[in-house]
């Protein structure tokens, strides 16, 4: 089997996630990270066995034994560490959200277009198999009609004006950080976009949102969707239909799910994986690579337009 070889940008939390769950990508390999200080690269190196570290981004990209190329560094920087890596001709695998504006993102796109590259936004959750069976019994007609969504994500988060999640200056505030994720669950099971976008939004002392509740309006189907610093939420989604319901809890790193008509169960699946997760979207981005793909069939820009849109209209409600 082929391996993609890999490079990282970034060495914070999800690039330690991301490089833990390469252990479970048959067709991938870890073979570079890169940070702005080389002895963090070179620590990182070592406690995932990388084989090389470097003390900038760009010699990442420019290195020739690397394919593929994720992006794990904070999103004000996604648009620049992206464009570099796309215009070196490397596949690009960019943590969500792709860009903290439409007008970056496209600019991102842009650029994969004209080079002629993979890119992908790393919305994990469409790859984890929990979702991906919860989104067949939807499919399938098993709960009929779509006629309402919910989901929630927060975790209290300490305040620190200094940390990235609540620096203005780098994209900071829930909505990026945690409300794309039921943003993206709502995308995933309903074809349309809303009519209307009902918000409350909740700031910190630094200005950025720190809660958001939302109301997204179909025609035939309401989503109330909630993301939050503040507090713990239920972390359940929950989407109804006619003739009954699919119950996720934890949704976004989903190892589960139910189907119920009426009060009884009827289905289920649990997912027994030993990673985290990651293992997935990296494994669909190889294959995707193999078959000389430009675009994901799950993940493709079309979706991540419709992500930046829908932000987007939520902002403008603040």
């Amino acid at each position: 089997m082929k391996k993609t070889r890999w490079g990282i940008i970034g060495t914070g939390s999800i690039a330690r996630q991301f490089a833990a769950d390469m252990a479970f990508v048959p067709n991938g390999v870890l073979v570079a990270v890169g940070s702005r200080a080389p002895a963090t690269a070179e620590t990182f190196a070592s406690r995932f066995e990388i084989p090389q570290a470097y003390g900038n981004y760009q010699s990442l990209v420019d290195d020739t034994n690397v394919d593929a190329v994720y992006v794990a560094t904070p999103h004000t920087l996604h648009l620049q560490n992206s464009v570099s890596a796309l215009q070196a001709g490397k596949a690009v695998l960019c943590e969500k959200p792709i860009a903290p504006t439409a007008t970056d993102c496209e600019a991102i796109l842009k650029a994969a277009q004209d080079a002629d590259s993979y890119l992908m936004e790393a919305m994990w959750t469409y790859f984890l198999p929990a979702i991906r069976t919860a989104k067949d019994w939807a499919s399938g007609g098993r709960i009929g009609e779509i006629v309402r969504i919910e989901a929630q994500f927060g975790y209290p988060q300490r305040y620190d004006p200094g940390s990235r999640a609540y620096d203005p200056a780098l994209a900071g505030g829930v909505l990026l950080d945690m409300g794309i994720y039921p943003i993206a669950l709502a995308c995933l099971f309903l074809p349309d976009d809303p009519e209307n976008i009902g918000v409350v939004a909740r700031k910190a002392p630094t200005g950025v949102d720190d809660e958001v509740e939302m109301v997204f309006e179909y025609p035939n189907c309401v989503a109330t969707l909630s993301a939050s610093f503040r507090r713990k939420l239920p972390n359940c989604a929950t989407i109804t239909g006619t003739e009954g319901c699919i119950v996720i809890p934890e949704f976004w790193q989903a190892r589960e799910c139910q189907l119920f008509q009426s009060d009884k169960q009827v289905d289920g699946f649990t997912d027994r994986r030993e990673s985290i997760g990651l293992n997935y979207e990296t494994i669909a981005v190889g294959e995707d690579l193999t078959a000389g793909r430009r675009q994901s069939i799950v993940m493709p820009w079309s979706t991540t337009r419709r992500f930046q849109a829908q932000m987007k209209r939520v902002f403008e409600k603040f």
